[in-house]
């Protein structure tokens, strides 16, 4: 089979699967809180009826990536590797397999992602016909006799339609002992076709023990200065409510100061219909430069998330109590598909500023000035 890249290589190209200063999930040693879709993969192989097609899906960065490479790591490893007698999938670190995938060079491993472009110096923005097209290569090569192949894709959400059709084809008249595991945060993106030949498993947002323990595992396997001083007692709980569930989110909104943002945010929120446009302008001066690219698109993701939070309350969907007041004085119930539209023009003029290169201030004191505007035909 086609030699894999070497583990230096790896290390010096950016990965779209990883965050940015921690560990790969293919090196992550321990998975929480997924115990069932753990257990679900160990009986469909025990009792030889493992499926050729596996979506997993959920939010992102609940685990999928970590549970598939641990699947992969299980499946390609030697029987004597395997407790028999175990409801995980966990194998010796010092395993040949484990070893091999953690480094992307086993011969029975196939990863499709999207690529990085050493021309451009960036990552793509999908996964290409290219990239699919390694398929062919890989399942054409002659397996060891009992030998199991593992294509992870991840995400099944960044294929482009060519792409995705090359997959759907191979989903359809796959080969002997190959297992495709299609990883998905939207998996109502994905093509039916693809779902209908792929078995559903889907991992839930993490609870609070496991949440916990999956950050401090992160934290330690870092070295990076941003993961100091972790927050604790109430700053902590904050953080983890708005990370929902998500390993990657509660990582992310740490280290960009998501706390402070989404504080602010509130802030703003709470004076509609007035704005306090000095602290609108403080923030798109802050947000506006290329420097603060993650904490630009980390403002918009906790400032459409409140909007729909509030949305969702004032329609008599669930909320926290400060959620439920704050609904009922901004987003009356009479006005709820009003202020729906107005999370898809706002979720819409950022996603036309990015694409056109527009200026990032103008952009965040148009928001305000959208939701100022809403909040006074409230009032008349």
């Amino acid at each position: 089979m086609a030699r894999a890249p070497a583990v230096a290589e790896i290390e010096e190209t950016p990965e779209s699967d990883r965050l940015d200063g921690f560990p790969h999930p293919r090196l992550t040693r321990a998975l929480y809180g997924q115990e069932r879709a753990e257990r679900a993969l160990i009986e469909a192989f025990s009792r030889g009826r493992m499926h050729h097609g596996w979506l997993i899906t959920g939010l992102q960065g609940v685990g999928k990536a970590t549970l598939a490479y641990r699947f992969a790591k299980y499946l390609l490893s030697d029987t004597a590797e395997r407790d028999p007698f175990a409801d995980t999938l966990a194998v010796p670190e010092e395993a040949p397999a484990a070893r091999q995938v953690g480094a992307l060079a086993h011969p029975g491993l196939l990863v499709l992602r999207r690529p990085y472009d050493l021309k451009a110096k960036r990552l793509r923005t999908e996964i290409t016909i290219e990239e699919a097209r390694r398929l062919r290569g890989f399942l054409s090569l002659t397996a060891d006799e009992g030998a199991w192949r593992v294509v992870v894709i991840d995400s099944a959400d960044e294929l482009n339609i060519p792409a995705a059709n090359a997959v759907l084809k191979l989903l359809e008249e796959p080969p002997p002992r190959t297992v495709f595991l299609l990883l998905s945060s939207e998996p109502g993106r994905l093509l039916p076709t693809i779902r209908s030949r792929c078995r559903t498993l889907v991992l839930e947002p993490l609870g609070a023990d496991a949440l916990r323990r999956a950050v401090a595992q992160a934290v330690a396997a870092s070295g990076e200065e941003v993961t100091a001083a972790l927050p604790s007692g109430a700053d902590w709980d904050e953080i983890a409510s708005l990370a929902g569930g998500s390993v990657r989110r509660f990582l992310t909104l740490h280290a960009a100061g998501g706390l402070d943002l989404n504080r602010r945010i509130l802030q703003l929120f709470s004076g509609l219909p007035k704005i306090d446009w000095g602290a609108v302008h403080t923030l798109g001066d802050e947000l506006s430069g290329a420097a603060a690219e993650e904490r630009f698109q980390l403002f918009y993701d906790l400032l459409l998330a409140l909007l729909a939070a509030l949305v969702r309350a004032s329609a008599g969907g669930d909320g926290s109590t400060a959620i439920r007041a704050l609904a009922g004085r901004v987003v009356p119930e009479t006005r709820v598909v009003h202020w729906a539209a107005l999370w898809d023009d706002i979720s819409a003029g950022k996603a036309t500023a990015l694409a056109l290169n527009l200026d990032r201030k103008s952009l965040i004191l148009d928001t305000f000035a959208r939701l100022a505007a809403a909040s006074q035909s409230e009032k008349r």
